[in-house]
């Protein structure tokens, strides 16, 4: 199950018909679910992504979401800007029919109110639907931006406005690049009923988010949503599929996105989470020791690159091993 390298929309239509010729098509249901913290909602431990979707095209990515949700998953994520807004428009050609038995999410990069409003305004016009279940302030890097979130005419007063309103039933936030800015936004802010954050086997030796974020989102009772859970494919030139996907999904979190972009690995994941079982305490440290080796920046390309300023080089075998 050694897959997820990421094609053009030719290629992966190819793979797609290669893998569907060979495989057995995966069965609908049985898909563990976990309460979404505090907000009682029940989620699938796995829900489809569409900020791959740019990859395949805009038919595929229609495909893999119909599949997606006729295969029992019922968390899917997107965000104003994936895609130009074309995800959301996929989203929207496809899930209104099934809407009330869905949790949408969908994201806005706007740091100011007025402008996380217009973004939401777009999102549902894309999404076709008068609300999102979870509405999250997305990819947040640098603690500036936590300060203008939370100044005067801050995006913050859009996301409560929007909640009290009924567009959206949950806030959140968003952010891949540094573990320390979740934490300045959690310090900044108690009401945020999730966050999503890179999850993966490696995670731990470099700017962890497990081992920073997580633990205060668990005790806060928040929706805990993971990510990069193969780091962008990186990580199964050494770790199997089922490896990377049971290490996160054995940590305390609600579900975990996955960025399908062929029917194919839609469906392997989706076998994977019907029979997963959680690692136990060895497993997973064992799995994190094989990816001391090559844990850093150099992997883990989206989060900051404290390494590099400090003067250290990784060596060739962290780079091409």
């Amino acid at each position: 199950m050694r897959r997820r390298t990421f094609f053009g929309s030719a290629f992966a239509g190819l793979a797609a018909t290669a893998y569907s010729a060979r495989a057995p098509k995966a069965k609908a249901g049985g898909i563990p679910q976990r309460t979404f913290g505090k907000t009682g909602v029940k989620v699938t431990v796995i829900g489809q992504a569409g900020g791959r979707f740019p990859l395949i095209s805009f038919e595929e990515a229609k495909a893999i979401t119909l599949r997606a949700y006729d295969l029992g998953i019922n968390y899917f994520d997107t965000s104003v800007d994936y895609w130009n807004g074309r995800s959301e428009e996929v989203y929207g050609d496809v899930l209104p029919p099934f809407r009330k038995h869905i949790f949408l999410t969908t994201k806005a990069n706007e740091r100011t109110r007025a402008g996380a409003e217009a973004e939401l305004e777009t999102s549902l016009k894309r999404l076709r639907t008068d609300y999102v279940d979870l509405w999250q302030m997305h990819a947040l890097n640098e603690k500036e931006e936590v300060d203008q979130i939370f100044g005067p005419g801050g995006a913050i007063e859009a996301f409560e406005a929007a909640k009290k309103a009924g567009n959206c039933r949950f806030i959140g936030f968003t952010g891949h690049h540094d573990p320390h800015v979740h934490l300045a936004m959690l310090h900044a802010y108690d009401k945020f009923d999730s966050v999503l954050m890179p999850l993966n086997i490696a995670d731990a030796h470099y700017l962890s988010f497990q081992n920073l974020t997580l633990p205060v989102a668990v005790e806060r009772g928040m929706g805990i949503q993971g990510m990069k859970n193969f780091g962008n494919a990186k990580l199964l030139q050494r770790f199997s599929t089922q490896e990377c996907l049971s290490y996160v999904l054995s940590l305390p979190v609600s579900c975990t996105a996955i960025g399908c972009t062929t029917i194919g690995q839609l469906e392997d994941d989706v076998r994977i989470a019907q029979q997963f079982k959680p690692l136990s305490p060895d497993e997973m440290e064992n799995l994190r020791k094989r990816a001391q080796r090559i844990a850093g920046p150099h992997l883990e390309d989206w989060k900051r690159d404290i390494e590099s300023r400090a003067g250290r080089c990784p060596s060739p075998d962290e780079v091409h091993g």
